[in-house]
């Protein structure tokens, strides 16, 4: 494997489990909605994804994901 193709896998290994999953991100876009964070984990108020949403951009992108999953909002 080059090294151009080592880096993108061992970012994607070093993402939460959470982050990963394709069954949450049902538009397949990279980053997660309210509707898809709810349907996985029902107890995440509005509230707590506003919270969350660190750039105001209505989504949850990985790095946002990461900051719930430290702060016990979201599941690892």
């Amino acid at each position: 494997m080059t090294r151009s193709l080592l880096i993108p896998a061992a970012l994607l290994l070093a993402l939460p489990a959470f982050a990963q999953s394709t069954a949450i991100d049902v538009n397949g876009d990279g980053q997660y909605s309210f509707p898809e964070v709810q349907a996985a984990v029902p107890e995440v108020s509005e509230d707590d994804f506003a919270a969350l949403d660190i750039n105001g951009d209505g989504l949850l992108d990985a790095a946002e994901i990461a900051a719930g999953e430290a702060a016990g909002i979201l599941p690892r």
